[in-house]
């Protein structure tokens, strides 16, 4: 192995994709690269599910699909593993980072100490790479930090076994080996990862998840005031802003990442034809921005009326019928 680097991300599991497939060699993944080929892009609101009493509602696959996908595109051989013994999990852990293995885990957000306080929620899909120990302190790469930072043994225990949603349940994984890694398997994984994304997004038989379920949200925007009166309503509102611009790089800023994941392929495979389709998902993004604009109005009490959820409902029709046509030119392109 050699020494580690840490990598700045916009989103967690993205960055530490980056930063150890980088140790073992894997020297041509980006941010961008792992979002796309781990086909990170889409969209569920799952019924009769609340979070933290609102809507639970995802911008991204499910936490932890981004890097093994990615693995798997790339034959890298990796090892993961969950806990129900706290003490065990800790001193696997000291023995990995004594043989020098720098390890990928799934922590709650709400007690990390070195985020401010308003940052702090009860998320249990965060990940961050532990590469060392100093005394009682371990070295974090958290990616949506500008530097490495430490957490006390008994801080790293606490976020390694937070309870609730997504329990973490002291989930580590690391990757052991890779073979090479040539043109042909790069542009291999790419092609993989636009075609799983294409079924996700247009092709899942359900009505709320893809682009479907994009239209499945707007529909019930159109009933939450009268359903659930103004404050509910609001609040509702405020949730999905909350999931769409504060967990991860939301909504907007996933597309963001897509567009410039195609804008990489494109390079690497030739096809200018992706360009066009990135084109389109950064126009998403900038709607997405838009549509949080729009209902953070309503959370705040500035917009309220029925007009104004009918408006806020229109940009994700909008958006829908946006990403659906990106997604279906994206589908015929061969790669």
């Amino acid at each position: 192995m050699q020494a580690f680097k840490h990598y700045q991300a916009a989103h967690c599991e993205n960055g530490v994709t980056v930063g150890l497939l980088k140790q073992v060699g894997l020297e041509q993944i980006t941010e961008p690269l792992a979002f796309g080929i781990g086909s990170g892009l889409f969209y569920i609101e799952i019924p009769f599910l609340k979070l933290q009493s609102g809507p639970a509602i995802s911008f991204r696959t499910f936490p932890g699909n981004i890097f093994k996908r990615t693995c798997k595109a790339f034959d890298v051989k990796l090892v993961t593993k969950k806990y129900r013994d706290e003490v065990k999990a800790m001193s696997e852990l000291d023995e990995l980072l004594a043989k020098g293995i720098s390890v990928g885990s799934q922590v709650g957000v709400f007690h990390l100490t070195y985020y401010p306080k308003a940052y702090r929620f009860h998320f249990n899909a965060h990940n961050l790479i532990v590469f060392g120990k100093e005394g009682n302190d371990y070295l974090v790469s958290d990616p949506v930090m500008e530097d490495t930072t430490t957490l006390s043994q008994q801080a790293l225990r606490k976020v390694r076994f937070a309870k609730g949603v997504l329990a973490p349940k002291g989930h580590i994984y690391y990757p052991t080996s890779i073979g090479v890694v040539t043109q042909d398997k790069l542009i291999a994984a790419i092609r993989s990862g636009i075609k799983r994304n294409c079924r996700d997004m247009l092709r899942i038989p359900a009505s709320f998840i893809g682009t479907s379920g994009i239209n499945y949200t707007a529909k019930n925007i159109r009933k939450w005031k009268d359903k659930l009166g103004d404050r509910k309503a609001a609040l509702y509102l405020g949730q999905i802003v909350r999931m769409q611009e504060e967990i991860g790089t939301g909504g907007g800023g996933f597309r963001y990442l897509y567009a410039a994941f195609l804008e990489e392929a494109a390079a690497i495979t030739g096809n200018d034809d992706l360009l066009l389709v990135s084109e389109k998902m950064t126009k998403a993004g900038d709607m997405w921005r838009d549509s949080a604009v729009q209902m953070a109005g309503i959370y705040k009490g500035r917009l309220s009326a029925q007009s104004d959820y009918n408006h806020s409902a229109a940009i994700l029709n909008e958006i829908s019928d946006l990403e659906k046509e990106a997604f279906r030119q994206l589908d015929k392109i061969k790669i």
